[in-house]
């Protein structure tokens, strides 16, 4: 019984080990890719989205399930910070959130995110966290809870002492991102997820399709930028045409265009802001630089820019 148990132990011992094989080498991979553009670090967040109890048995989208093990299980959280970025006593942040069927690496490879983020010049840490794993869900699992941001803001912060050396800090403005199905936790967030008064600004790419209220309620109380890009056949643009019919009919202002048409000032000067788009869902982060110019127009400093 004695060796059975010890080669038990010896077999969970190498499935762990070649897990972790596997999810390592490509974090490396991922890192020294983005070397020459900055500092990008993969780790593990015990404030991560997932695992999260209510994914504890999977989930099931019409016919399909997605187990907890393969879907639910990944804690990983990517932070990249641009070469010449200054560090003072309060850091900015951008946080975007993927939509359905995505996982973090090929975010950052397929939407460019880490290019776009360079090219705009932004003197801010971009954080993407990973979702429910290449699963069609919205869920933002622990970032859903109450404070469940602050928490995650925090250990954040403790992230970059322990392995960027970066000194003591404050969360300054944070920009919240999201493509998709990424609406659902940033919805969360605004609305209790203990530092909502820091969020500065919203970006819904192509994913207003509820909450609706949240975002006006944040955006009342704030005064924050909203900036929601939606296209013909997204799902989005009905709820986008009952946001702006609602703001309409209580005589709030808002500037409305079709993308393209619309100017760095207009993007600069107004708080609510709506594009049509006539790219297709899974276009409108990259194809046009959308993130980049929605970057470039934002509340954040420039990384040259002098204190």
């Amino acid at each position: 019984m004695h060796e059975q148990t010890k080669r038990d132990f010896m077999k969970r011992l190498l499935v762990l080990l070649l897990a972790t094989l596997a999810l390592g080498v490509p974090a490396a991979d991922l890192s020294s890719e983005y070397a020459s553009k900055g500092e990008l670090i993969i780790s593990s967040f015990a404030s991560a989205p997932f695992p999260h109890p209510q994914r504890a048995e999977g989930h099931k989208y019409k016919d399909k399930f997605f187990s907890a093990q393969d879907h639910y299980s990944d804690s990983t959280v990517a932070i990249f910070i641009p070469k010449g970025f200054r560090e003072t006593g309060r850091l900015d942040f951008v946080v975007h959130f993927h939509g359905w069927g995505n996982h973090v690496e090929n975010v950052l490879h397929h939407y460019e995110l880490i290019d776009q983020f360079v090219a705009s010049g932004r003197n801010a840490i971009l954080i993407v966290p990973q979702g429910p794993r290449d699963a069609s869900d919205s869920f933002g699992g622990k970032l859903e809870d109450t404070n469940g941001f602050k928490i995650f803001m925090g250990e954040v912060g403790d992230i970059l002492r322990n392995k960027s050396g970066k000194k003591d800090f404050g969360v300054g403005r944070v920009v919240l991102s999201g493509h998709s199905g990424g609406y659902e936790v940033m919805s969360a967030i605004v609305d209790h997820g203990g530092i909502s008064e820091k969020v500065a600004e919203v970006w819904l790419f192509d994913a207003l399709y509820a909450q609706t209220d949240r975002f006006l309620r944040w955006e009342d109380k704030t005064h924050g930028r909203l900036l929601n890009i939606y296209t013909e056949n997204g799902g989005t643009k009905k709820r986008s045409e009952e946001m702006m019919a609602m703001l309409k009919s209580r005589g709030t202002e808002f500037f409305a265009a079709k993308e393209g048409d619309s100017k760095a000032k207009d993007l600069q000067s107004n708080k609510l802001i709506f594009l049509f788009t006539d790219l297709a869902h899974d276009e409108v982060v990259g194809k046009h630089r959308t993130f980049q110019e929605f970057l470039e127009t934002s509340c954040l400093e420039e990384l040259k820019k002098a204190e």
